[in-house]
């Protein structure tokens, strides 16, 4: 579904994204770039604020919140540390809030396509036009900025946008249409049924398309769909979409083939497809994600010693792992460790 975050949040982040302050050449200056505003990078922003290092934060989304908000806004989720269960858009709004403090810019609807070292030791991120110097680090989530997956057919993207979405960012478009659905996630159960329910949404027809019986989406939405085919409030076919049928420059229908080989057409309006995101691993040229130069003012040693300063007290030094030696092991009893190593013969 389309993620609705709390308008408090929404105020807080943007209040962030005010006009930076930028150099001669109208680079923007900040001591760290976290590109990517999810869960990992939101809260990047509070250790480093902690460091009393400033952050800009850049994602590709309209909105902060990563694939959590995009994929399972409403969807519960159960493996946060200390939270029994919240949900990706109160995780989102909750770590908005926990970052408030700390005043990160948002950058917002754009994508890092340039990474460059400096001859100073600095980085130099380009999103879309706007150069970012680097003080100190890049910080970035794994694997890049998330992209939908593309059903792949001939000549399907030309209709892109038009009668091919893979997103729904205004359900009203598709109320009253003949839809398509592909997908056996969460988000093209959640359309599905959005679709088929009764409110200004409701679209004339919806069938469901997915390569299998089995889903990956909630029990619940999945028994609701099957109600309501059973109803005949919709339909649902097994198969796999192999090709598309045009006439006078529109898509009339796509062409789906079943388990049995036997290739059916399916007439439609519109087409929405939901395989989910694929991570974008686009490197930057010197292939460096992250670095820390040498002479930056945030060396590994002072973040090091900041953050035992701030943290207070001693740590306690951990012992250095060497190299195991194959023909040497330790023997153990219940209840005991012998110190002495022995050699196997």
């Amino acid at each position: 579904m389309e993620p609705h975050l709390n308008q408090e949040v929404i105020a807080t982040a943007l209040a962030h994204d005010g006009t930076p302050p930028r150099n001669t050449e109208g680079a923007i200056e900040t001591d760290a770039v976290i590109v990517g505003a999810g869960p990992v990078g939101l809260f990047q922003v509070f250790e480093l604020g902690l460091l009393e290092i400033k952050a800009h934060v850049i994602d590709s989304l309209a909105y902060p919140g990563g694939q959590c908000v995009e994929l399972y806004p409403d969807k519960p989720i159960y493996d946060i540390p200390a939270v029994p269960v919240c949900t990706g858009q109160e995780l989102t709004d909750s770590l908005l809030k926990q970052i408030e403090p700390f005043g990160a810019v948002f950058h917002f609807g754009q994508e890092v396509t340039v990474v460059e070292k400096q001859p100073d030791g600095r980085f130099t991120c380009r999103p879309q036009g706007h150069e970012l110097p680097d003080q100190d680090h890049l910080h970035r989530r794994r694997w890049g900025a998330f992209q939908p997956r593309l059903l792949k057919v001939e000549g399907l993207d030309k209709f892109q946008d038009s009668q091919v979405f893979y997103r729904v960012k205004n359900p009203a478009d598709f109320a009253g249409k003949n839809l398509v659905i592909v997908g056996g996630g969460d988000s093209a159960l959640d359309w599905v049924l959005n679709f088929v329910a009764e409110g200004p949404n409701k679209a004339e027809s919806v069938i469901l398309i997915h390569r299998r019986d089995g889903f990956k989406a909630a029990p619940a939405s999945v028994a609701k769909m099957r109600e309501l085919c059973d109803a005949y409030e919709m339909q649902f076919i097994v198969g796999q979409v192999t090709g598309l049928e045009e006439k006078d420059g529109r898509m009339t229908g796509v062409k789906v083939t079943g388990g049995d080989a036997v290739t059916r057409v399916v007439p439609l309006d519109m087409l929405l497809v939901f395989f989910g995101l694929s991570p974008s691993s686009a490197r930057s040229p010197n292939g460096a994600w992250t670095s820390s130069a040498s002479n930056s003012r945030w060396t590994p040693k002072v973040l090091h010693q900041r953050a035992r300063h701030l943290r207070g007290g001693r740590h306690q030094r951990l012992p250095r792992q060497e190299k195991a030696d194959p023909q040497r092991i330790s023997r153990m009893r219940p209840g005991r460790l012998r110190r002495r190593p022995v050699r196997v013969p």
